[in-house]
């Protein structure tokens, strides 16, 4: 057999010597690759997504613990000022 001929094994195609695959094989590959890819992206983007929404999400809770903690503090300040004028 020469260099030349060409054996199939395992859906890619062998030059003696050489390890050289399909061309419809690397595209495919490609594409596999490039799903894995937007996948993995797509992942990211929903975590950091996540992990804002709770940030917003805890940074909305402590602004109404501080008001509700100002109204109380309003509150007794009134009651003081109230007590002190009777």
């Amino acid at each position: 057999m020469s260099s030349e001929t060409r054996v199939k094994k395992n859906n890619v195609n062998l030059l003696e010597g050489k390890g050289e695959r399909k061309e419809g094989e690397r595209e495919r590959e490609k594409r596999r690759e490039e799903k894995r890819r937007e996948e993995k992206r797509r992942e990211r983007e929903k975590r950091r997504e996540e992990k804002r929404e709770k940030r917003e999400e805890k940074r909305r809770e402590e602004k109404r613990r501080e008001e509700k903690e100002k109204r109380r503090e309003e509150k007794r300040r009134e009651e003081k000022r109230e007590k002190e004028t009777v």
